[in-house]
């Protein structure tokens, strides 16, 4: 077996079957590439470990990084490996190579298992890299409503969220509730949870929309069977919004102050006017005698004003995702059905049933890995 290269392969190396999709695949590569070397110097930045909230957010990211950069440093080791090969083949006086018909040999009976490896690799990054971005995000808004089905849609969402919780526990993901509202007979109305850790959204991503169950509730003397749903919303977090203001977009207009009636109460200029043109939001500012002043705090109003806007623009934006992902809460938007008589769970994405006492008990990892390959598949087929 010919030694490998332990040099580090370039950024962007000969590609085994080269497509413009793998080209631009390896583009993409490189980015990421970049960005784990950036995520590299901020952990060892000392002004960024002293945070331990942001170490834990750059640790996440940087773990969902870290095995794809390390296949594709392989894939480019393979690549360069490989071109060297077909380069002695085509030119074995350039190496030497004219006279030792066994190196020439071992050189032909060796480029095609190191392609083969190479296009191997490409494929298991391409599979990796559809849901990469997914593995970065580490913080996940759960959201649990009561749907049709009275008192027992009620006991229905304790039940689903006794067992995303203890899904998460196994994970040992951090649990925080934010809200949750009663309702008759022990159960909740709502319920709104944070969910913290590595692959929680990559993992629960997939539980957004309808759970119908079908069982006897405990106040059914008759023994009928039953059938409730309850809504589930997952939502990533968003990170916390940053401030786009460029100071270029606001007009400053400084002018003498006015008082009742349009009389200027001041003769000398100094009242503040600011006009952001991109949203229109205007403040004037002329309590203080000093020009200074007015234009400080009418800064410093325009921020908030604008601020404020940038958030219930993403709260809006939140608020239709979550609708989109919930549905209307009708039996017919269902993606899963749990069956208490046959102790099943049907997920009706995977035409797959499960088992009902597991699920329940939070090992949720035969489903989940389900939905991720069924979903991988579909991205795949779509590149």
């Amino acid at each position: 077996m010919m030694e490998e290269k332990k040099q580090h392969a370039p950024s962007n190396p000969p590609v085994t079957h080269a497509d413009p999709a793998d080209a631009r695949l390896l583009g993409r590569l490189d980015e990421m590439r970049a960005n784990l070397t950036d995520l590299d110097t901020r952990l060892a930045d000392p002004t960024v470990t002293v945070d331990h909230e942001l170490v834990r957010d750059l640790s996440i990211k940087r773990a969902a990084l870290a095995p794809l950069c390390n296949k594709y440093d392989q894939y480019c080791a393979l690549s360069v490996e490989a071109g060297e090969l077909r380069d002695v083949l085509a030119n074995p006086e350039k190496h030497d190579a004219e006279a030792d018909p066994e190196y020439l040999a071992l050189v032909r009976e060796e480029l095609p298992d190191i392609e083969q490896r190479a296009q191997q690799l490409l494929e298991d990054i391409k599979t990796e890299l559809v849901t990469s971005d997914d593995r970065q995000v580490g913080s996940v808004i759960l959201e649990l409503r009561a749907g049709v089905g009275g008192d027992e849609a009620g006991l229905w969402v304790v039940d689903l969220l006794d067992m995303y919780r203890r899904f998460a526990s196994i994970r040992g993901w951090k649990v925080d509730e934010l809200d949750h509202s009663g309702g008759d007979m022990g159960g909740l109305r709502s319920a709104v949870l944070n969910i913290k850790g590595q692959g929680v959204w990559a993992e629960l991503g997939y539980e957004g929309g309808t759970h119908q169950v079908k069982r006897v509730p405990a106040t059914e003397a008759q023994g009928r069977i039953h059938t409730s749903t309850a809504t589930v919303a997952v939502m990533p977090e968003p990170e916390e919004i940053e401030l786009d203001l460029d100071e270029s977009d606001v007009e400053v207009h400084v002018t003498t102050s006015q008082g009742p009636g349009g009389q200027n109460v001041n003769k000398v200029a100094t009242a503040v006017h600011l006009i952001h043109k991109p949203s229109g939001i205007e403040v004037r500012m002329q309590e203080s005698k000093s020009q200074h002043q007015n234009r400080e705090k009418a800064w410093r109003l325009l921020r908030a004003r604008l601020y404020e806007q940038q958030r219930q623009e993403a709260e809006k934006q939140r608020a239709e995702q979550r609708v989109a992902m919930i549905g209307s809460a009708s039996r017919a938007e269902k993606i899963r059905t749990y069956r208490y008589k046959d102790n099943i769970a049907v997920d009706h994405r995977l035409s797959r049933s499960f088992n009902l006492t597991e699920l329940l008990a939070g090992k949720l990892d035969d489903l989940v890995n389900a939905l991720i390959e069924h979903d991988t598949a579909k991205r795949l087929a779509a590149l």
